[in-house]
């Protein structure tokens, strides 16, 4: 549609069909973004927002406090329980450092939820890099248990999973710079 006004005589002029201005490729479009002229600066992006240092140095001084109480609570509770190993309360004793294990998931992850989009596709690659990772070196070391080789604790797939996941957030951080 014209933006003139019609003619006095509506058999003279041409008739524009409906739907045609949007996607006619005749008609000149305008932006609101000023051209890149030699010389003459575009518009301005908008200011990256850097995360405080504050939040960061406040989140691990949280995580590294809550697992300071869980070394402590897992050394305490080793103690308790060689010191009574026939207490009715051993088992209770015995899961009391999953507290602060707990409070270390929960900080992670709030934490985890305050970094951009960047950040977050590169843990999350990093974490996939991890678990499938694991999950080979575990097959295959459960396989050559089959084989003779001596039976391994469970406590060591975790630490494996952190180590891995490390591994990957280099890899990944390096990929997307």
């Amino acid at each position: 549609m014209s933006d003139a006004p019609p003619d006095k005589n509506p058999t003279q002029s041409p008739v524009e069909p409906l739907y045609t201005h949007p996607a006619s490729p005749f008609m000149r479009t305008e932006s609101n973004i000023p051209p890149k002229v030699a010389g003459i600066p575009g518009p301005t992006p908008p200011a990256m927002q850097v995360q405080s240092t504050w939040v960061t140095y406040r989140s691990q001084i949280e995580i590294g406090l809550a697992l300071l109480a869980y070394m402590m609570l897992l050394v305490g509770s080793v103690t308790v329980l060689r010191a009574n190993p026939g207490a009715s309360w051993r088992y209770v004793v015995a899961v009391v450092p999953v507290l602060p294990a707990a409070l270390v998931v929960f900080l992670f992850v709030r934490r985890l939820a305050q970094t951009d989009e960047l950040q977050k596709r590169i843990q999350t690659e990093a974490f996939g890099f991890a678990l499938g990772g694991t999950a080979l070196l575990t097959f295959t070391y459960g396989f050559l248990e089959g084989a003779g080789l001596p039976d391994l604790n469970w406590t060591f797939i975790l630490p494996l999973i952190a180590v891995l996941w490390g591994v990957g957030t280099a890899i990944f951080t390096f990929r997307y710079r």
